[in-house]
């Protein structure tokens, strides 16, 4: 498999489509966001990418998650898609390209993460009540670093319930059996990425990613505070379309949001490096170089 990872907005898209054209390839999607369908704007999507400028680009993992659910899409989802996806790839004679900035899902199937806990308990879940909240965080507090806002998340506290309470592990953990992966970092310098993020933020607000949120909230039942879960966009966006923010608040928090994000992605990817995943860091634009690196990669 050929992985491709970098900050947001430093083209790793185009760059994946345009190998997947070459190798005869498809696209799987690592992006905690865009398996959601109606999160396209705000998600970075770039949808028309896979269909321009060549033949159509085959994906996977994109838009199969309902944002409405009451439950979200998970790490352990991600595990048993991306591996399903890579087979279905396999068998059919495809090269798999899994392209995305989404760092905790790209580690974990790399280094197949063992994910503790076991399949989420619905009927669990179902019979929680806002008052549990408390109760979870308190039991929870000598084991559990919550000062990052956890001790106010009912989902992620009633997750740690779960595991606590079984040691068995979740069927989709672990590696997938004889994969290998050649892993290209979309490398741009960082004032070059701030300036891309400010662009871009200012091409979605004018492609209208505010009415993609009111649609999501008005016609799909989106709660404010479930899209408010789903990221910097849609918190911001849900947090000036309730009148919390004016429209220049919420765009230049944005701005300086976005570009602290990118900063913690690049971090990750170093951790990453460091733990052993070796990354070879090149511009979007060497196509020629990423080309002759994946044959090298697969011949071998």
């Amino acid at each position: 498999m050929i992985v491709i990872l970098g900050p947001t907005a430093c083209g790793k898209t185009s760059m994946a489509v345009a190998l997947a054209r070459r190798l005869n390839g498809a696209v799987i999607s690592a992006d905690s966001r865009q398996v959601y369908r109606g999160l396209d704007i705000g998600s970075g999507k770039d949808l028309d990418e896979y269909v321009t400028g060549g033949e159509p680009v085959e994906t996977r993992l994109l838009d199969i998650a309902d944002p409405a659910a009451g439950e979200p899409y998970t790490l352990a989802d991600f595990m048993r898609d991306a591996k399903c996806a890579i087979m279905e790839l396999e068998s059919l004679g495809r090269i798999p390209i899994l392209c995305g900035g989404t760092g905790l899902y790209l580690h974990a199937l790399i280094k197949g993460y063992e994910l503790p806990g076991g399949p989420a308990d619905r009927e669990f879940r179902r019979g929680l009540r806002e008052e549990d909240r408390r109760k979870f965080a308190e039991l929870l507090a000598g084991r559990y670093d919550l000062s990052n806002g956890e001790d106010n998340n009912l989902y992620r506290l009633s997750r740690k319930m779960e595991i606590e309470s079984t040691r068995t592990f979740s069927p989709y953990g672990g590696p997938l059996e004889n994969a290998e992966y050649l892993v290209l970092g979309a490398f741009r310098p960082r004032a070059e990425i701030h300036r891309r993020i400010e662009a871009r933020l200012d091409e979605r607000l004018a492609s209208g990613m505010l009415d993609e949120v009111r649609f999501l909230h008005e016609k799909r039942n989106v709660p404010w505070e479930k899209l408010e879960s789903f990221g910097l966009e849609y918190r911001e966006v849900s947090r000036h379309l309730q009148g919390k923010t004016a429209f220049r608040e919420m765009r230049d928090r944005l701005l300086v949001k976005i570009r602290q994000f990118a900063k913690r992605q690049d971090t990750w990817f170093r951790k990453m490096q460091k733990e052993g995943v070796e990354i070879q860091w090149l511009s979007p634009e060497e196509l020629d170089r990423a080309e002759q690196l994946c044959r090298e990669f697969l011949e071998r």
